[in-house]
Formats: structure tokens, C-alpha cells, sequence
């Protein structure tokens, strides 16, 4: 089976994609919020833990900020989507119609 280059290819790898390293790190920061719950929450930057407080604005801040954003990439994905399979129908019909002698056009006139 051949494997197509990242040069090759019109995506990016997993490890490329910013949208999914932030789905990521929301799932991460949900896991650990869970496994924190009612502790403090060390950091390497600073010697004194996340409490309650500041716990509770990740929860209620944080989180929702990443679950927005992700929603709105979902949004222009779609639209990008369906644009995709528009233009691809488009075209189906346009060769088809071509075909079929309907439509004619500068780069596909029959020869007389």
C-alpha cells in the first residue's frame, strides 16, 4: 500500500492541525479537572496551586471558551463542505450535459 507525503497530499498531518491539538487539550483539561475535583491543582510555573476559585473559573470559562470555538470551526467546516460538494455537483452536471450535447463551452466545442 503506497503512503502519500504530507508534499503530496492537500491535508496536514493530525499533529499539524491546531483544531485538533485544541479538542485535545480541552478533553486533557477536562480529565484533569475531574480528577482534581475538591484538590488544588499544582503547576510548574508557579508554587502556589489552582484552588477552588480558580478551578472553578477553568470550568466555568475556559472550557466553554474552547467548546465555542470548536463549534465555530465546526460551522466553517460545514460551509466549506457543502460549497466542496456544490461545486462538485455542479460540475458532474455540466460534463454530463456536455455529453449529452446541451451545453457548450470554449474548451469543449465539438470540432466542425
Amino acid at each position: 500500500m503506497a503512503t502519500l507525503s504530507s508534499a503530496a497530499s492537500p491535508f496536514c498531518r493530525p499533529e499539524e492541525d491546531p483544531f485538533l491539538l485544541l479538542e485535545s487539550c480541552g478533553k486533557a483539561i477536562e480529565s484533569i479537572l475531574r480528577g482534581h475535583a475538591g484538590q488544588p491543582l499544582r503547576r510548574t510555573w508557579i508554587d502556589r496551586p489552582y484552588g477552588e476559585e480558580e478551578i472553578s473559573r477553568l470550568e466555568e470559562e475556559v472550557l466553554p471558551a474552547i467548546q465555542l470555538c470548536l463549534a465555530r470551526v465546526d460551522e466553517i467546516d460545514s460551509a466549506l463542505e457543502a460549497e466542496a460538494q456544490l461545486s462538485y455537483r455542479q460540475q458532474v452536471e455540466a460534463e454530463a450535459a456536455l455529453r449529452r450535447g446541451g451545453l457548450q463551452c470554449s474548451r469543449c466545442m465539438p470540432v466542425v
